[in-house]
């Protein structure tokens, strides 16, 4: 746009507000239309005086980086950032990214005069062509060593930098975070930092930077179980790896990293009514308060072993291409996935599976409380016959009391936050849905750990359990 005067760039901003179209304005003036849509939104944004600004302005080098990092750290577009600082093009945007990524994440001034571009060009060549041949390997080397570690080192400033304030001790900690990996006169020379400064700096900055090691360790954990593990369990995994910290340690470190875990939301109900197939719940026990003249029932989910006491119960996950529903059991002495099947619809096939699975593993179940809620598969003949074959006792949830099955319904939660709610549009089909759901809950079996089981995952409490009886 710089063979545009000042005149023609107000007759395009005004022609095209008066309804003229981008392309007619594009091929009148010999323009890019690109060019076009970026003088329109430069002068929507601050007005014509603007144009009044000397093209030759003064741009102070801590200005510049500001600039830049806009759109190397905080991933703002070229074209909105060059608009929202009032440049003339966002060509000279780039140009100024392109300078900073070759001189080291440094800004350089150029001096004023005629631009040695050409014979400083010429001299390297020259240079590297005369060079002996390890010598050029030398030089090779040096240079891809440097190449990546500025990649590193963009990637861990892009995930630590929230704000354009107040760099340095974000840099300094990118440095010292790699300063194992790579020599630290390259890092100082890509982050643009003094040797003296960098150590100044580093004496003075966050105390966290001391818990380094443990920050790295939580990372990995957060990042391993994509987001599952909260604090509690982190603490519990640290420990199982040989790190004693304070879990309060560990919340305050997860919160200044930015690392939570994920939340829980609504279930599927399958509650149809009463069908003459309720039976009596068999997990509330009596109380009897004679102080205040109350009898009022506890919930009792306590066991001694495994195979005491089950619960089950259905749940469904809705895509776009369908839905799948999931129906499993879960002991409740070790928090174990017994048995489940998945099914397009809720049906009593589904429910016969899932049992027959379970009875296949586990011969003997005399005296078993099996609880659910009061859906219709569990209210229906055939079901209460294969529970009574096994000598199983059926129990089932209070009308409208979901917490009376609590076990089964924290699960599902658990399982819909941490592999399903914010993933619903990354399934494209049902059947990567289902590979999804029999993964997790082998994940869940086998690695998840546990707060309740002391940091144990329910296969290992299991193990446990069966060790202790003999």
């Amino acid at each position: 746009m710089s063979k545009l005067t000042k005149e023609q760039k107000i007759e395009i901003y005004e022609k095209r507000k008066q309804g003229r179209s981008i392309s007619s304005l594009s091929k009148e003036y010999a323009i890019l239309i690109g060019n076009v849509k970026y003088l329109i939104r430069l002068l929507d944004k601050h007005g014509e005086s603007i144009l009044r600004k000397d093209k030759n302005k003064y741009y102070p080098p801590a200005l510049k980086e500001e600039i830049i990092n806009r759109v190397l750290l905080q991933h703002h577009s070229v074209k909105s950032t060059a608009i929202e600082y009032g440049l003339s093009s966002d060509g000279t945007l780039i140009n100024w990214i392109k300078s900073y990524k070759e001189n080291g994440c440094v800004i350089v001034e150029r001096k004023k005069g005629r631009s040695p571009t050409m014979t400083k060009k010429n001299i390297v060549n020259k240079d590297y062509k005369d060079m002996a041949p390890e010598e050029k390997i030398k030089f090779l080397e040096d240079k891809n060593l440097y190449l990546e570690a500025e990649n590193e080192y963009l990637k861990k400033l892009r995930a630590v930098v929230q704000a354009r304030k107040n760099q340095q001790p974000k840099k300094v900690n990118g440095v010292y975070e790699l300063q194992r990996k790579y020599p630290i006169r390259i890092l100082l020379q890509i982050s643009g930092l003094k040797r003296s400064t960098y150590y100044y700096t580093l004496s003075k900055t966050n105390k966290d930077m001391k818990n380094d090691e443990v920050m790295n360790a939580i990372i990995g954990i957060f990042y391993t179980h994509k987001g599952r593990y909260g604090y509690r369990r982190i603490t519990l995994e640290l420990a199982n790896r040989g790190f004693r910290v304070n879990h309060k340690k560990v919340k305050r470190l997860m919160s200044v990293m930015g690392l939570y875990g994920i939340t829980p939301k609504a279930k599927y109900k399958s509650y149809k009514g009463d069908m003459d197939g309720t039976v009596k719940n068999q997990l509330l026990t009596k109380v009897i308060d004679e102080e205040s003249h109350k009898t009022y029932y506890e919930r009792n989910f306590e066991t001694t072993r495994c195979n005491e006491k089950w619960s089950t119960d259905v749940s469904e996950f809705h895509i776009a291409s369908g839905k799948l529903y999931l129906s499993p059991i879960i002991d409740l002495h070790n928090r174990e996935i017994i048995s489940y099947s998945i099914s397009k619809s809720p049906n009593f096939n589904q429910t016969k599976n899932m049992l027959d699975q379970a009875f296949d593993k586990h011969l003997n179940l005399n005296g078993l409380i099996f609880q659910s809620d009061q859906g219709w598969q569990y209210q229906m003949e055939p079901y209460h016959r294969m529970l009574k074959e096994k000598g199983i006792i059926q129990s089932m949830s209070r009308k409208g009391n979901c917490l009376d099955n609590s076990p089964m319904e924290n699960f599902f939660g658990k399982m819909k936050n941490e592999m399903f709610y914010g993933h619903e549009y990354e399934f494209k089909t049902l059947d990567e849905l289902e590979i999804a759901m029999e993964e997790y809950i082998q994940y869940y079996n086998t690695q998840r750990i546990t707060t309740k089981l002391k940091g144990l995952t329910p296969v290992q409490y299991r193990t446990q359990s069966l060790v202790s009886l003999i």
